[in-house]
């Protein structure tokens, strides 16, 4: 069993360092994050079809940026590709917050895209350098505890502030955004400037190979997959699957739909650590299993909430919804970035991360795609037993990655660990 004491006690300096600081350097985003588009359509009066247009460019030139950013992590080392990526986030954000051309807004947003493509396999890479063992399971668990806070409280604080008809409130949370950057990148620079992602050069060991002999592993297939999956129901869907049907089908308030995700920050606070005590042990492919079970529940009472359009009962369930699918949150952040980092090795640790980022990535562009076409449509009742049946296609993933995956992967005791 594990405690905050306990876990905070067993962490090396390094780490202490890192995850001290997580909620205060994403509060920054969280400043920004719900309300980018709102400022580019409503303050600097762009078409909202190009501002919607302008927002994808975060993600396009993330999932081009991940691939090349992986391997530029193992050639160079953690350190110095985030620091570049910190650099252009810096300058993405300052560039949006005077943007009133879209081709400024353009730029400001391929750079923050930049930093979006290298950070994730960045700092996974890191935490992978500097946490080891089962230790680093929880460590990405709370880490995404913390990340939820800090954009959670981030975005209230920037609801009460923004003001629509007051464009220097907006250019105030871009650059409070941008300023948030100097924290990781002050650790980068100072308490963390020794830790070494990238492995001692042995010329005597065999040429590392690429993303392609990577890929080949058939475990590292079927785990790609399933992120692509998890990522396509999950996280694709909360910017517009859900806000979409919440409102069109379900007919709630905004306000509704503002206390939905206010929902999903503290139930994963809350529960985060407690989850982490429960399936700390345990074949990590199980709690796939769980966490598919759970989200297809929540999905189910979402879809319960649409057949009682505009009532108490349909609020109701669109918040039942959105807590029901955090507490699956807690069970999938702490696993699939524990996997893959311990499926890779220091050689090409940096690409095992960039292959989860794309997979993130891709899901998290083709989910909005389908849920579009689905909606417009109004194939209300299908679009939720698409989100069920995918849901259930993570089990199957589940079950054929724990039948190719190493049980050290796998987050079984072994003897080693054990006696470690």
């Amino acid at each position: 069993m594990i405690s905050i004491r306990s876990f905070w006690g067993a962490l090396p300096r390094e780490g202490r360092w890192l995850l001290s600081t997580v909620a205060i350097q994403t509060l920054g985003r969280g400043l920004t994050l719900p309300f980018t588009i709102i400022y580019l359509h409503e303050v600097r009066g762009f078409d909202l079809g190009l501002s919607g247009a302008l927002m994808s460019l975060i993600a396009i030139v993330g999932l081009i940026v991940t691939g090349p950013g992986g391997t530029l992590i193992d050639r160079f080392g953690a350190r110095k590709i985030l620091l570049v990526g910190l650099a252009a986030m810096i300058a993405g954000c300052t560039l949006l917050a005077f943007a009133t051309h879209p081709a400024v807004a353009a730029v400001g947003l391929i750079l923050i895209g930049v930093n979006f493509g290298v950070s994730w396999p960045g700092f996974n890479a890191l935490i992978a350098a500097v946490v080891k063992g089962d230790l680093r399971q929880q460590y990405f668990g709370v880490n995404f505890a913390l990340v939820n806070l800090g954009i959670g409280v981030g975005g209230i604080i920037g609801g009460f502030y923004v003001d629509v008809d007051s464009p220097e409130t907006f250019t105030v949370i871009f650059l409070v955004d941008a300023i948030s950057c100097l924290i990781p990148a002050a650790l980068l620079l100072g308490p963390l400037r020794h830790v070494r992602t990238q492995s001692v050069p042995d010329h005597g060991a065999p040429p590392v190979g690429g993303y392609r002999e990577i890929l080949r592993q058939p475990a590292v297939l079927w785990l790609t997959l399933l992120t692509f999956l998890a990522m396509f129901i999950g996280y694709g869907q909360m910017e517009a699957g859900f806000p979409a049907y919440a409102r069109q089908v379900a007919e709630v308030s905004t306000q509704v739909i503002g206390f939905a995700f206010a929902v999903n920050t503290v139930v994963i606070v809350l529960l985060q650590f407690t989850v982490l005590r429960l399936i700390t042990g345990k074949r990590r492919t199980r709690v796939m299993w769980v966490m598919a079970l759970v989200w297809a529940a929540s999905w189910l009472i979402l879809g319960a909430a649409g057949l009682l359009p505009d009532s108490l009962a349909a609020a109701i369930g669109v918040l039942a919804f959105m807590g029901v699918f955090a507490f699956g949150e807690t069970l999938l952040q702490p696993t699939v970035p524990a996997i893959y980092n311990d499926l890779a090795s220091d050689h090409n640790r940096g690409r095992y991360n960039a292959i989860n980022s794309a997979a993130f990535q891709g899901g998290a562009i083709a989910g909005p795609i389908a849920a579009g076409l689905l909606l417009d449509q109004g194939l209300d009742a299908v679009y939720i037993g698409v989100m069920v049946v995918g849901c259930l296609g993570i089990g199957v993933l589940s079950t054929a990655l724990e039948r190719r995956i190493p049980a050290s992967a796998n987050g079984v005791p072994t003897p080693e660990s054990v006696s470690g």
